[in-house]
């Protein structure tokens, strides 16, 4: 099928990747406009962006996808299908209208679970023991097509966002390669979602990410996990910002006391952080202004007698 396909960020990659190794034709690449980033804010392209320049293919970035001139290149280009990756913007209906085989998206968990912009955050900071990703037909509503595919994925103890993410991105980029074959050849019929089990996964903000020391150890374990790398957990020491990586649960005899919630105390080499039940071990910590570094290093630089974060 001739395609054109939509994505952004280094997820979307691998979609693209197995979209130009498939027996299908990539026509052009839709993505984000270039956007400040680093310290410097200068303009950057997408991960996506730059892969279809590697690629030659043409690029198309459209301030909105309703731009009547968007609209105009992508009629010409005349695609049969529209797969799209972690795009990050609404497709309107005169968009979703031009290709004969619509849009297919491929969406990081098991619809109709985790709909909305942060699906694989939501489910580690949720506790889920399985995950996966779902090929499904746009439409109007919020990742609420129907399913052509379903791929599912343990979620590990350990496991960051980044983590669950990257082998998502993987394996379901065969599945969205896997959607294109069954469409082409008319075996592959997309199936209603069903109506119960529906959760959302809205965007998680800054706000979101700031760790409360008084939620039990596991919640806090997962809220850090689940917004690593982005947007990064964080908590603050005398009203300035620090920074946290993924921490260990202490347990058993070897935690001792717990410290109070938010109070930090080293112990067996350890740097615990008290929270409503049993005490955390940071891992990786960066101040304010600083650079990262372990949590031990941070700790012998504080000059305080008694540390508690907020």
């Amino acid at each position: 099928m001739r395609l054109v396909f939509a994505g952004t960020p280094w997820a979307a990659v691998p979609s693209l990747d197995a979209l130009l190794a498939s027996r299908h034709s990539v026509a052009a690449v839709v993505t984000r406009p270039d956007a400040p980033a680093g310290r410097g804010r200068r303009l950057a392209a997408s991960p996506v962006a730059e892969r279809a320049r590697q690629a030659g293919l043409e690029l198309l970035q459209p301030a909105r996808a309703s731009d009547p001139g968007f609209l105009a290149r992508l009629g010409e280009i005349a695609p049969e299908c529209c797969p799209v990756t972690a795009y990050g913007a609404l497709i309107p209906d005169a968009a979703l209208r031009v290709p004969a085989r619509g849009w297919v998206n491929l969406h990081f968990s098991v619809l109709p679970a985790w709909r909305g912009a942060a699906p694989v955050q939501h489910a580690i900071m949720h506790g889920d023991d399985i995950t996966g990703a779902t090929t499904f037909l746009l439409v109007s509503e919020l990742d609420a097509g129907p399913v052509f595919g379903v791929l599912t994925e343990a979620v590990k103890p350990s496991d960051t966002a980044g983590d669950l993410l990257a082998r998502l991105a993987v394996g379901g980029a065969e599945l969205l390669v896997a959607t294109m074959d069954g469409i082409e050849s008319g075996e592959l019929e997309a199936r209603a979602q069903p109506d119960d089990g529906i959760s959302l996964a809205p965007k998680i903000g800054r706000d979101d990410a700031r760790v409360n020391w008084r939620l039990p150890a596991l919640a806090i374990d997962r809220l850090i996990r689940a917004c690593t790398p982005s947007p990064g957990a964080w908590t603050t020491l005398e009203g300035s910002t620090v920074k946290l990586g993924p921490v260990t649960v202490a347990a058993g005899e070897n935690a001792g006391p717990a410290p109070a919630p938010g109070e930090v105390a080293v112990r067996d080499g350890q740097v615990l952080a008290g929270t409503g039940t049993a005490p955390v071990a940071l891992g990786d910590v960066q101040p304010e202004g600083k650079r990262k570094m372990t949590a031990a290093e941070w700790f012998r630089g504080v000059r305080s007698s008694r540390v508690v974060l907020t």
